[in-house]
């Protein structure tokens, strides 16, 4: 995601974890925001202004009463400026002065004078962590509107296993993201199918394609952003889960018919991406087959249809399919929009420039069962991904506005 001109305040609080928070503020800047820091006393015994000065490009604020800072209220400037304020790390006693409202230094003035969103990243050790003055200030946090993302588990610095650690500098990132964007597809729950499928040939052979999973990752990873509850049903693909994901890794067309009937119930949108197999061999090998100098004759048999399945029994779900054809795009993807019972299909010319499989950009045709049907430019996929979810969202608000401005039927009590 790119956040060119967008002001995000990073604050960092007395930990080890300083050193990765200083990957946070390279991220931030990579995606074009302006990133000014605020650095604790405490901060500032683990990394110095400088390393975070030229990570941002910007000055670093240590002190409230810094005269050339405060001769402009610098405090209040901050605070002003900043859309989002990040404070990574955010310490046990972080926690507990944003908590309770203390204001001391110059990171708890900002917080408490900022009516940006505020996004935590605890890292502390795994007892602190579990104590339980820290999760009651923690719940507050939240109870107020703070988003939080982490604290990871594994090995701490202090020597101890557990829950404590920073949570990844991308996670971080994403979670910056998330607090930026409209939650428009908040109370929704997307269900994504992403990837290829593999059908067993023999032990060590599958027939599959060529989906990479990217643009059905980052349809659950702009979802996510915005608000939404996703689930991402995925082939074997080497991507890392997107952050506050549900990942569910299938490698079969049967084992993603199966999840994706699991997963199915709540979902209010489904998003089928997937590149499903329509073959697979009738007769796998138990055996590896040996080469010979024979002629190898595979006999197939179809897949289940997954969408068209879906299409029969969606209700009030939206769905979304996908159509990636060679040739005649327009024409297959009308005639699986009709068949297959959906709301919206992404057709894609695989073959054309900066559409391929594998590649970090798409070019697609929307069409839906109104008077839609416009192509979409050569876009990054995360960006291809907004423009459906930006249809999703205009289409479930309607729907909302639509059951809400029905009358209601009131019934007589005796």
């Amino acid at each position: 995601m790119q956040l060119d001109g967008r002001t995000v305040v990073v604050g960092l609080s007395g930990g080890i974890a300083c050193y990765k928070a200083c990957e946070v503020v390279r991220l931030l800047t990579g995606a074009g925001a302006r990133v000014p820091v605020i650095m604790t006393a405490g901060a500032q015994q683990f990394v110095t202004p400088l390393t975070l000065q030229t990570l941002s490009g910007q000055p670093v604020a240590t002190d409230t009463f810094d005269l050339t800072q405060e001769s402009e209220i610098g405090h209040i400037r901050l605070a002003d400026a900043a859309e989002c304020l990040l404070i990574a790390p955010a310490t046990a006693n972080m926690l507990a002065k944003l908590a309770t409202g203390i204001a001391d230094d110059l990171l708890t003035t900002v917080a408490l004078a900022t009516r940006a969103r505020i996004v935590l990243a605890p890292a502390m050790n795994v007892h602190m962590w579990e104590h339980p003055t820290v999760q009651e200030n923690l719940a507050r946090l939240v109870t107020r509107g703070t988003r939080v993302i982490g604290p990871a588990s594994g090995a701490l610095a202090c020597g101890y296993e557990g829950v404590g650690r920073l949570a990844e500098p991308a996670d971080i990132f994403e979670e910056v993201c998330a607090a930026l964007v409209p939650q428009d597809l908040a109370g929704e729950h997307l269900l994504v199918s992403a990837g290829p499928t593999q059908e067993p040939v023999d032990p060590v052979r599958y027939l599959s394609n060529r989906s990479s999973g990217k643009m059905g990752y980052a349809l659950a990873r702009v979802a996510r952003r915005r608000g939404a509850a996703v689930t991402l049903v995925s082939g074997p693909v080497g991507l890392p889960a997107p952050a506050g994901v549900r990942l569910v890794t299938v490698a079969t067309a049967a084992e993603m018919a199966s999840a994706i009937d699991a997963a199915l119930a709540p979902a209010t949108v489904v998003i089928m991406c997937a590149a499903v197999a329509d073959y697979r061999p009738r007769r796998p090998a138990a055996r590896k087959l040996k080469k010979t100098t024979e002629s190898l004759t595979l006999e197939l048999e179809p897949t289940r249809d997954i969408l068209a399945g879906l299409g029969s029994r969606k209700g009030q779900r939206l769905l979304v399919g996908f159509a990636a054809e060679t040739h005649r795009v327009a024409e297959e993807a009308r005639r699986k929009l009709r068949a297959k019972h959906l709301d919206l299909i992404v057709a894609n010319d695989v073959s054309a420039p900066g559409a391929g499989f594998g590649g970090d950009t798409n070019v697609v045709r929307l069409l839906d069962t109104g008077s839609l049907d416009e192509t979409l430019p050569v876009l990054p996929k995360d960006e291809v991904a907004s423009r459906i979810l930006d249809w999703v969202a205009a289409r479930r608000s309607r729907s909302t506005t639509r059951s809400t401005s029905r009358p209601s039927r009131l019934r007589r009590v005796r």
